[in-house]
């Protein structure tokens, strides 16, 4: 199969599967809003669902396309949690803030999947989620990560796998040695979802301008916020660029890193293969520094994905770097075509908590989700709208955290951090 690619659009099986059109029109004009909104990802998009919903007159402002970035490449594994060790913040937020953002952890799932199943959204949605350890020292990781969230109450079947059980019903590789399943996680075609979300806040009245880079903020008691071609004057601005930013803010800029992370997308299966590898249809993801990640879409092709590059440069061939990796996990697909291969910038945070905040009482942002953007993009925008509307003040228990600048600059921070992560894959 042959995907649709523009200059627009990278060539991925999503932008070649969407159900949505990808046209937006570009800001010509100047308008007023209660609230602009740049960037048209999920951290945008969520956000300006949830202040139509409430009410509100919003104007979205998008570079590319909505969904152009992470939001329409990831891997569309809608994973629990956020943040990665939270113990490290208690001095910061205290062990009440340590309960709130765990709760936020489930929540998030059900922003999700409520929100799917309210507006009959089209985006394959699965559930099912397994980690699993393919060293022997990561199964004990897996067996703390099972106690402590049947510690935290959370509300999803989970269950401990042994060898026997995560080969015979999740995946079928002698590669897994354990596993731990969660069915309150899953996964979904993310630009599907990015697009109908889109979609449905215009339908409650938000106005979505794509091709319309911002050039310049003047930010004041009212912001205008300048693009080519016209500009937008509101109360209220969030910043939610994440890996995109690019200097458009500098307090936030040097806070999140672009990091570059890959898929490629096989043909379709055939019914004695898919139900081979993948036997009970869930996302999984391993536990190295260095993982792997993979799931099958909706016409049972294998999404494999990995590969995360800290250094700022693509590889040439991604088929060609991630093909003997899935061939570790799944030999049986040696002659199975590639059709698809991608990849993106996530944005990486320092200390791996989301930065979700306010700059001054009128600005806000949202950036730095460390590969769980999926979920908690969407917790995101339910805490901008809740503080910018004034229903709760929950956005404060991540406004506290102090978020490290990276050093080196911007051309130095990554080359900086590949060789500190390279440090960390040698454990591997």
């Amino acid at each position: 199969m042959t995907a649709i690619h523009t200059d627009e659009y990278p060539e991925s099986y999503y932008f070649a599967s969407a159900n949505q059109p990808f046209h937006y029109p570009v800001l010509t004009e100047s308008i007023d809003a209660d609230v602009c909104i740049i960037g048209g990802g999920f951290s945008g998009v969520a956000t300006a669902l949830e202040l139509s919903e409430r009410g509100l007159k919003v104007v979205l402002l998008e570079a590319h396309k909505i969904g152009w970035g992470a939001s329409g490449r990831n891997g569309g594994q809608l994973i629990r949690g956020i943040g990665h060790d939270l113990e490290v913040f208690r001095n910061t937020i205290g062990q009440e803030g340590i309960d709130s953002i765990t709760q936020m952890g489930a929540e998030s799932l059900s922003i999700v999947t409520d929100r799917i199943k309210k507006y009959n959204i089209d985006c394959d949605l699965t559930m099912g989620y397994c980690d699993f350890a393919n060293k022997a020292k990561h199964v004990k990781w897996l067996e703390q990560s099972y106690k402590q969230l049947q510690k935290n109450n959370y509300p999803f079947p989970i269950r401990l796998l042994d060898k026997d059980e995560v080969q015979q019903q999740v995946i079928g590789s002698a590669s897994a040695l354990a596993g731990f399943e969660d069915m309150g996680s899953g996964h979904l075609h993310p630009l599907n979802l990015c697009l109908s979300e889109a979609h449905i806040a215009t339908t409650l009245g938000a106005q979505i301008f794509a091709d319309s880079k911002v050039t310049k903020i003047e930010k004041g008691t009212v912001n205008t916020v300048h693009t080519l071609l016209g500009q937008v004057k509101a109360k209220t601005l969030v910043l939610a660029g994440n890996a995109y930013i690019e200097g458009l803010e500098p307090k936030l800029d040097g806070k999140v890193l672009p990091a570059g992370s890959y898929i490629i997308a096989t043909e379709p299966l055939k019914a004695e293969l898919h139900s081979k590898i993948l036997p009970g249809n869930h996302a999984v993801c391993d536990q190295r520094t260095a993982l792997d990640y993979f799931r099958l879409s909706a016409d049972k092709r294998l999404l494999f994905g990995g590969m995360c590059n800290y250094s700022g440069r693509d590889p040439k061939d991604i088929k060609a770097v991630l093909y003997p990796k899935m061939l570790q996990v799944f030999p049986e697909l040696e002659n199975i075509k590639v059709d698809y291969q991608w990849g993106g910038k996530i944005g990486i945070g320092a200390n791996r908590l989301p930065q979700i905040g306010r700059l001054q009482n009128n600005i806000y942002y949202a950036q730095g989700y460390s590969g769980h953007g999926v979920n908690v993009t969407h917790m995101a925008g339910k805490l901008l709208a809740e503080a910018i509307s004034g229903e709760t003040n929950r956005i404060e228990v991540f406004n506290q955290v102090k978020h490290l600048t990276f050093p080196g600059g911007r051309y130095l921070r990554s080359p900086l951090l590949a060789l500190g992560m390279l440090y960390h894959k040698m454990f591997d």
